[in-house]
């Protein structure tokens, strides 16, 4: 840098750069260089219009996600008050099976047992698999479809790095933005 842009007294300035602040040196004005970049600014109403236009794009990203998130979790929320139910309603025709014979809760059973006892035993004990394993498997899919949501939101996280505006530049955009004042 030129030392002729530098006060002498080494005073220095708080710039504040949309939430970005950071402390500069103060430079002397200088009307040539003034009105030189005052001439190849832009129009104030077309960056109004285009910082407007950014905005109202991340937000629509933003909604558009956050709306994503609110569909899962509902679906999840439903699958776990449906596998809730299930649950509740073997629970009761066990209850319900046990109160109207009462060999049916005690799980050994005499050699001489007839066989029709034993078939409805065997009905019974597999009509329990069968709900747990019904059960496990709504069990493996919450699963997934929370890993989904935890690989999506990893994914995003990822992407908002990689698609940052800075990178959309030329490097010669991008030195002559970070040396602009």
């Amino acid at each position: 840098m030129d030392t002729a842009d530098w006060t002498e007294d080494d005073e220095w300035e708080l710039i504040n750069d949309d939430g970005f602040v950071y402390k500069r040196k103060k430079r002397r004005f200088d009307p040539t260089a003034a009105s030189a970049s005052a001439s190849t600014a832009p129009d104030p109403a077309a960056e109004e219009k285009n910082r407007r236009e950014r905005k109202k794009m991340a937000l629509i990203r933003i909604k558009m996600r956050y709306q994503k998130e609110i569909d899962q979790w509902e679906h999840l929320s439903n699958t776990l008050k449906t596998m809730q139910e299930l649950t509740r309603n073997q629970q009761q025709r066990q209850e319900i099976e046990t109160s109207i014979d009462p060999s049916m809760s005690s799980p050994l059973l005499p050699a001489q047992s007839s066989d029709s006892t034993n078939r409805r035993i065997v009905d019974d004990l597999l009509i329990q698999v069968e709900a747990q394993e019904a059960i496990i498997r709504d069990a493996s899919n919450l699963c997934d479809v929370a890993e989904a949501m935890c690989d999506s939101q990893l994914e995003r996280t990822k992407r908002s790095f990689i698609d940052l505006p800075i990178w959309a530049a030329s490097p010669r955009e991008l030195l002559a933005s970070l040396c602009e004042d």
